[in-house]
């Protein structure tokens, strides 16, 4: 009896023992689960940048020559090409899915206004002889585009490509065997726009990207009218715009909010 006293008193020396040392040892928690950023929501933000175009005029010669001396006098055919440059701004919404692969398809609009500016000047043989100034500018560049991509976390990579529409002006300014003319025409093409860029998200409602794009609006034509002799004529106009442009985004109603 005296021993089986002393085995227990002696366990339950070693358990209080044990229970101490376990309370003094320190807890370790887990570490917290981080969060992956979506893509899921809207957005809405502005951009600007750089563009550059190539247009080809055919044919601005005829137009002035024929206009002076009646149909048929010019012989051949002159294009133009002038290459207008300029700065670009302007400001984009749209909306993004991403699903659980990390696969993100999304639309958004967008506009540009734009300085793109060019002139060249062309020879008019028929005249003393004389020369003609071409100037050619690109006004605005508004799009609609869907847009597919692949995130990885925070930064996505995507390509983007729909309809866009391009606003030009053009002017033919000179004169003729002594006397002015000024032919202008404004142009609103329908066209297509595909491009791509990177998009990365710095915080959860802010984001930067940088996206290239190339627009293609093909031939059309253009009526040319001379207020000052009321003289027209009509161009056949091709041309096709890249940009380069660098734009921010703030994001709502997605996972966040």
């Amino acid at each position: 009896m005296r021993k089986l006293c002393l085995a227990s008193l002696a366990a339950l020396a070693m358990t209080m023992a044990g229970s101490a040392f376990a309370a003094d040892m320190p807890i370790t928690k887990a570490p917290p689960l981080v969060e992956r950023f979506s893509w899921t929501g809207c957005y809405l933000g502005g951009h600007i940048g750089g563009g550059w175009a190539q247009k080809d005029i055919t044919d601005p010669v005829q137009v002035v020559q024929d206009s002076f001396l009646g149909a048929g006098s010019t012989v051949g055919v002159t294009t133009v090409s002038p290459s207008p440059t300029g700065v670009v701004i302007g400001g984009q919404i749209g909306c993004d899915y991403q699903f659980a692969s990390n696969f993100v398809i999304g639309v958004e609009g967008a506009a540009s206004g734009s300085t793109m500016r060019s002139t060249r000047n062309v020879g008019l043989p028929l005249g003393n002889p004389d020369v003609a100034l071409v100037k050619a500018n690109t006004d605005f560049l508004p799009s609609l585009t869907a847009r597919i991509g692949y995130a990885f976390d925070n930064v996505l990579l995507y390509a983007r490509g729909g309809a866009a529409l391009a606003g030009d002006k053009y002017e033919f300014s000179g004169s003729f065997t002594g006397l002015p003319f000024d032919f202008n025409g404004n142009d609103n093409r329908f066209g297509w726009v595909a491009g791509g860029g990177v998009d990365w998200a710095f915080t959860p409602h802010w984001s930067v990207n940088l996206e290239y794009d190339y627009y293609r609006f093909g031939h059309g034509n253009v009526m040319m009218i001379d207020q000052i002799n009321a003289f027209s004529g009509v161009v056949d106009v091709r041309q096709d715009v890249q940009l380069v442009k660098l734009g921010f985004n703030f994001h709502v109603w997605g996972p966040g909010w």
